[in-house]
């Protein structure tokens, strides 16, 4: 059933107080309310529900307004949960026309929304912001056919991977679920595996590595003991085959270390067949030549940005979650045409740096893209606009430092496609909320300017 969309009636409460009676109409956030087109957003979203019956879903611009909430102010679900209530301007950009002292939404609703609309239809989003800010004089549209390219890491909410930590933690998950479906294991090893987790780690924190490798393979026995026993119990059951089936090769491939591990099924030729987290197995490992950092683990992200600095700033017109570690160069094929079908215009230049040589841009692309080192084709201004490549940098870190993308809590491969989505739309919107404070200011600064003249005049 598709969702009963609010509109304003206008009509007073006796018992409520109306929200555009108690707060100030001029706040920026309420000039953003005003200015997103929620109509578009409640199209785009409502192609995911069909008619029939069943009890409708929570109002769309309602969703749409706290998940931009969430990402623009870098909020948890729970945190903003909390605010929503607290704050009327939260509740008026939301589409509220009375104050609300309870949450009309449940926590977990935003999770079963942001599955249900997926990375497709969470886009729409990121459209919508660049559209405010042509709508708002914040950016014109000639600002968008010139990008800069580049790709980031988004790390995942997990721990830093270790041998030993790895296996301790699969023996535990095995344990765990052998309890759930009652299969009475030979030991567990609860109490001494947790003590040769300890030694090994003070072992390795003293740099005696000749007894912290002792330890760990004191882990792998025991890892191999608690596989070994469970694989004979559950032999020639279907039911606890099917149950194990997934913990015992994430297990077995801890085991081995991630050294000479078999293709899995369905897997594509040259997949990353390691495991470095047991409850988000689709983490990768990435080195991007940091010295302060020289692996991140989480998945790798391409976004682009304008070239020119608009008026309202520099604003992300796309991102994605790019899995299997593609090289930078072949994503230009799929990312670009994106690009364009968001921002609805043709690219006229793309700007990028060497790790994009040999690209497999399409070929209406292929002439416009330009990587650093490049020597044919470089006029004058293509010279200054290579300048403007680094521009990218600090977009990316303000959207990792201040919008979710430096860590992401969602789950699976889904939920790393969705937190770069709505990071970059967050980064967008939040760009528009300070060239709206910064209107306001303008106004402020006018008015007062015109007041001292009329006192000066009246004075003389």
């Amino acid at each position: 059933m598709r969702p009963r969309e609010r509109r304003e009636i206008g009509q007073n409460d006796l018992f409520k107080a109306r929200l555009d009676q108690i707060v100030d109409m001029n706040h920026p956030l309420a000039k953003l309310a005003r200015a997103i087109d929620w109509g578009f957003l409640e199209k785009s979203f409502g192609e995911v529900y069909r008619d029939g019956p069943g009890q409708p879903p929570l109002p769309t611009r309602l969703m749409a307004g706290i998940s931009i909430l969430k990402h623009m102010h870098d909020l948890s679900d729970e945190v903003l949960c909390e605010r929503w209530v607290e704050n009327p301007y939260y509740q008026l950009f939301c589409g509220e026309e009375f104050f609300c002292h309870k949450l009309p939404f449940d926590r977990s609703s935003m999770t079963r929304w942001r599955q249900r609309m997926g990375e497709d239809k969470l886009v729409a989003l990121l459209q919508e912001s660049l559209a405010t800010a042509t709508r708002a004089g914040a950016a014109k549209p000639a600002d968008f056919t010139k990008i800069i390219v580049d790709t980031t890491v988004q790390p995942k909410a997990v721990a830093y991977p270790t041998d030993a930590r790895l296996m301790h933690r699969a023996r535990e998950r095995l344990v765990r679920l052998a309890k759930k479906h009652g299969v009475t294991l030979r030991q567990s090893y609860a109490r001494i595996g947790k003590f040769a987790l300890i030694q090994q780690q003070r072992y390795a924190h003293a740099k005696q590595f000749k007894r912290a490798k002792r330890a760990l393979k004191t882990l792998k026995t025991q890892l191999g003991r608690v596989i070994r026993d469970i694989s004979r119990k559950i032999r020639a059951h279907a039911p606890l085959e099917e149950a194990f089936a997934k913990e015992l090769m994430l297990a077995r491939r801890v085991h081995a270390q991630n050294k000479n591990l078999r293709r899995v099924r369905g897997a594509p030729e040259g997949a990353d067949l390691r495991v470095f987290s047991l409850h988000a197995p689709e983490v990768e490992c990435i080195g991007k030549g940091k010295a302060h950092m020289p692996y991140e683990f989480g998945v790798k992200v391409s976004v682009a940005t304008t070239l020119a600095h608009s008026k309202g700033g520099q604003f992300i017109v796309h991102a994605k979650a790019l899995p299997g570690k593609p090289y930078d160069g072949h994503t230009l094929g799929s990312v670009l045409p994106e690009i364009e079908r968001i921002v609805g215009t043709a690219i006229q230049r793309v700007i990028a740096d060497a790790g994009y040589k040999g690209h497999n841009a399409l070929p209406q692309h292929r002439f416009k893209v330009y990587t650093a080192g490049q020597k044919r084709r470089m006029t004058n201004a293509i010279k200054r606009a290579m300048r403007r490549r680094s521009a990218i940098e600090p977009v990316i870190g303000h959207a990792k430092a201040e919008h979710r993308m430096g860590r992401n809590y969602l789950a699976g491969q889904v939920g790393d496609a969705i937190n770069a989505v709505l990071a970059a739309a967050g980064y967008n919107f939040r760009r528009l909320l300070a060239w709206f404070t910064l209107l306001l200011s303008a106004i402020w600064m006018a008015v007062a300017a015109t007041s001292r003249s009329e006192a000066v005049a009246l004075a003389s």
